[in-house]
C-alpha cells in the first residue's frame, strides 16, 4: 500500500552484521517495543546493527497476520516454498515464491548487507527452538537471559519461512526465531535488548576466535 519498510543502522560500520526484525506477522507486534528500545541502546563495539521494526507495515497498520494481499509473509520466502491455501486462509503462502513486494525487498536487503545473524520476533508461543554450534550457544544464552524456554516448535507446516531462508541462503549466515509471549512490558523489552547485545558479543567473539585459529 505504498508504506516504506524502514531499516535503522547503528554501531560499527564494517563490523559483524546483525539484523533484528521486530515484526513479520502484523498482529504480532510486541517486537516493536524491543526494536524501539534497541534504537536507544549502546551497540557493542564491532557490531554493525541493522534494525527493521516491521517488514509488514500494512499488516502492522491493519493488525492482521498477512500483508494487504492477505499473504502470510512467513510462508512466502523463496527457500522451500510450497503452495498453501488461498486469500483468506491464515497461512496463505502467496501465488508463487517471493510473490510479495515485502518479501522481494527483504530478500534484496539481506543479500546486500549479508548478516552473520538474524533475530526474528514472533508471538505468542514463548519458546526458542534449540540449535547447534555457535548458533545453538546464542539461542541458549538468549533463553537464559530472558527466561524464554528452549523447546522445539512442532505441529505446523513451515515452508517459505524467513529465518530458514536467511540461514540457508545468506552465506555463513545464522538466524533464529524468538517467540515472545502474549504481552511484553517495557521492563521485559529492556531484558531482550540486553540479550540481543549479549549474543551479538558472543557472535563477534566467536567469529574472531575462528579467524585467529
Amino acid at each position: 500500500m505504498g508504506k516504506p519498510i524502514e531499516a535503522v543502522r547503528l554501531g560499527t560500520k564494517g563490523g559483524v552484521v546483525v539484523v533484528v526484525v521486530g515484526v513479520i506477522h502484523g498482529n504480532e507486534a510486541a517486537g516493536l517495543l524491543i526494536t524501539d528500545k534497541l534504537q536507544e541502546s549502546v551497540v557493542p563495539k564491532g557490531i554493525d546493527l541493522w534494525i527493521v521494526p516491521t517488514m509488514n507495515p500494512d499488516g502492522t497498520a491493519l493488525d492482521q497476520r498477512g500483508n494487504a494481499n492477505q499473504v502470510d509473509l512467513n510462508r512466502n520466502f523463496p527457500y522451500n516454498w510450497a503452495k498453501m491455501g488461498k486469500p483468506g486462509y491464515w497461512q496463505f503462502a502467496g501465488k508463487s515464491k517471493a510473490s510479495e513486494p515485502e518479501t522481494k525487498a527483504v530478500v534484496a536487503f539481506m543479500r546486500e548487507i549479508k548478516p552473520a545473524l538474524g533475530i526474528w520476533y514472533h508471538q505468542d508461543l514463548n519458546i526458542i527452538s534449540p540449535g547447534t554450534g555457535l548458533e545453538g550457544t546464542m539461542r541458549s544464552t538468549y533463553s537464559r537471559l530472558t527466561g524464554i524456554p528452549i523447546k522445539r516448535i512442532t505441529g505446523g507446516t513451515y515452508t517459505g519461512v524467513a529465518a530458514t531462508w536467511q540461514r540457508r541462503s545468506v552465506k555463513n549466515g545464522m538466524a533464529f526465531v524468538v517467540e515472545l509471549g502474549k504481552t511484553l512490558s517495557t521492563r521485559q523489552a529492556q531484558v531482550h535488548v540486553r540479550a540481543v547485545r549479549e549474543i551479538s558479543m558472543l557472535l563477534r567473539n566467536g567469529l574472531s576466535s575462528k579467524l585467529v585459529k
